[in-house]
């Protein structure tokens, strides 16, 4: 277990890391993240180079001329991340994938018929937990073909203490966590937004560079993802889902999300 902290404002920021995912996230010793919430057993994952299920197209992906097999989200979650480098502030954690090398996929044979996945291109992909002047700062850079297409998703799960009323607040407009059950599995979509306030006993703020927008999911009131994408698997049939690509266009690409806290009022950083 790694662990990365820095005082900001007077506030103790603590961020413990297990194999490249947060494991435990304390702002002044409340936890906003952790691994123990139930109804999701992963408190931070990503969804590469897909996001999405894609069974209804017999798990198969249009990538260019292709038919490429990959099951719900993509397969950076068939293979551990390595340690880079943990300093006092900083750690950085990184995937190395080899083109059409066949992954064991983890959903076989309960929730899919495919044993493995794959993907026509390489890529490195590199994950950093630090600090900025406000809170926790998480980055991911791709390296890859600039010709490579993909989507990007990160996946955090927050605590939520169902004894308090549990709101988001994007653009003035509220959305609540009755919403996000409604929608069921699908996801709920919150379109074309950078930023968000997830309103419950403590606020934080998500925000995001390089991500276009939202959707969040949960099962049980005690725990809510709240997940920036690239794009919205949602809007288009599970065999139009190459539609949601973008290339590289360049040999690296950089997205970034921001944790931190804020008043409850105001919704400006603490």
């Amino acid at each position: 277990m790694e662990k990365i902290e820095r005082i900001i404002g007077g506030v103790k920021h603590c961020v413990q890391i297990d194999s490249g995912k947060i494991a435990s996230y304390t702002i002044d010793g409340f936890e906003f993240i952790h691994q123990r919430a139930s109804g999701w057993p992963n408190s931070d994952t990503e969804m590469f180079p897909i996001i999405g299920p894609t069974a209804k197209a017999n798990y198969r992906v249009q990538v260019n001329d292709s038919k490429v097999v990959l099951d719900q989200h993509g397969l950076l979650r068939e293979f551990p991340y390595k340690l880079i480098t943990t300093e006092i502030e900083l750690s950085r954690w990184v995937k190395n994938y080899t083109a059409f090398t066949a992954l064991t996929n983890s959903k076989y044979p309960e929730n899919s018929p495919e044993t493995v996945q794959f993907w026509p291109f390489d890529f490195t992909f590199i994950k950093s937990f630090g600090f900025n002047e406000e809170g926790l700062e998480i980055t991911f850079e791709i390296e890859a073909d600039k010709e490579m297409p993909f989507m990007l998703g990160y996946h955090p799960a927050f605590k939520i203490n169902p004894d308090y009323k549990a709101e988001l607040i994007v653009d003035q407009q509220t959305h609540t966590i009755q919403n996000v059950l409604d929608v069921g599995s699908k996801a709920y979509e919150i379109a074309h937004s950078t930023r968000l306030i997830l309103k419950n006993e403590k606020s934080i703020a998500i925000e995001t560079e390089g991500f276009n927008h939202f959707m969040c999911w949960t099962e049980v009131p005690e725990m809510l993802c709240i997940e920036p994408i690239t794009f919205y698997p949602g809007s288009v049939d599970q065999k139009e889902l190459h539609k949601g690509f973008q290339r590289m266009n360049t040999i690296k690409r950089t997205f970034k999300t921001w944790i931190y806290p804020v008043d409850p009022e105001t919704c400006e950083w603490l």
